[in-house]
């Protein structure tokens, strides 16, 4: 490699280590990444249950339960970046954050005991970063995508025109006060009956059909070559039982493509199981058996609303679209002379 090659890997991305954590109402995540030819590496990740938002269906303000547990969390995060030598980072906190009285306290707190710097993100930057992290995904025979993040206490849904660039253009997008958590803690999570079942799907139905009748979209998509893109743990759990994996395998799931017939019946069979069961089942376990069928009634009732033979999963979103774009800052900045 010459000198100049040498230079140029030292500057811009390519003097960085980064990483991004993404704290919803569920999970708290993070990646740690080095850039590669394309896109980048993942060196280490993290994830762990957390449920920030347990309760806050009934209340405005996180646990101290929640927050310990989230801070339990965080300190994991704040120590392998510090073993990685991270030099770039941005970490966010969504939906349970959001519509927390106390989170001031919380995101103080956080930084002082874990020295995580978190930032609230609006719903709108939460659905353009998770489009961001999707973007080499997009299928060259589409000229739109219609994405969707199914939380723990919301859904984010987002229609976009694909560029020929492979770059895209958000038309429109909705954030859905309805999730996992929240969809649980409401009709319930361990006993969910078949009436129960179909009242969920029907409740988010009836909160999906403003958007829909805002910007035709049933009809638009008819009329469009349409890639449904679902980026969420409910649309990954749901593609690796189909799969039958005995042990979850990001590598057969991200950007497979499912059908809307393998998506039903998968959600008709794990809402029909007893709570042991699902516990039971490879890629649920302990952790998501009360939740994974109210992910299961949102993904049904997106997929009754806008009608799809088939939909491409996606183990990514939120945080890749971060990293790319802390990285394309670094580059920016190299580029402009400023400090990395």
């Amino acid at each position: 490699m010459s000198s100049l090659q040498n230079a140029e890997k030292r500057s811009g991305r390519w003097a960085h280590v980064y990483a991004a954590v993404d704290l919803g109402t569920n999970n708290c995540r993070l990646l740690v990444a080095k850039p590669a030819r394309k896109g980048f590496q993942v060196i280490d990740s993290f994830s762990r249950i957390v449920r920030l938002g347990e309760g806050m269906s009934g209340r405005a303000a996180l646990s101290e339960a929640a927050m310990q547990r989230t801070i339990d969390a965080l300190k994991v995060c704040g120590e392998k970046m510090a073993r990685r030598g991270v030099t770039k980072q941005r970490h966010v906190a969504t939906a349970a954050c959001r519509g927390a009285e106390n989170h001031l306290e919380f995101i103080e707190r956080a930084r002082c005991e874990t020295g995580v710097r978190l930032e609230v993100i609006s719903a709108r930057e939460e659905a353009r970063l998770a489009v961001a992290g999707c973007v080499s995904l997009f299928d060259d025979g589409s000229d739109h995508a219609f994405v969707f993040d199914i939380g723990g206490g919301s859904t984010e849904l987002i229609w976009t025109r694909i560029e020929p660039d492979r770059k895209c253009e958000i038309l429109a997008w909705t954030s859905l006060p309805c999730g996992v958590v929240t969809l649980a803690e409401l009709f319930g999570g361990h006993t969910v009956g078949a009436e129960a079942y179909a009242a969920m799907v029907r409740y988010v139905e009836d909160q999906l059909a403003p958007f829909d009748q805002e910007h035709n979209l049933a009809k638009t998509l008819a009329q469009h070559r349409v890639q449904m893109i679902g980026t969420s743990g409910t649309v990954t759990t749901v593609a690796g039982v189909h799969l039958g994996l005995e042990r979850y395998d990001r590598n057969r799931v991200d950007g497979m493509w499912i059908s809307r017939d393998d998506v039903y019946r998968v959600s008709q069979e794990l809402a029909s199981m007893t709570y042991e069961q699902r516990a039971a089942t490879p890629c649920i376990g302990t952790e998501r058996a009360d939740l994974v069928v109210a992910g299961c009634a949102i993904y049904e009732a997106i997929a009754n609303t806008w009608p799809s033979d088939r939909i491409r999963v996606a183990d990514r979103g939120l945080r890749e679209g971060l990293l790319l774009e802390l990285m394309a800052d670094a580059d920016r900045e190299a580029a402009h002379g400023t400090p990395g």
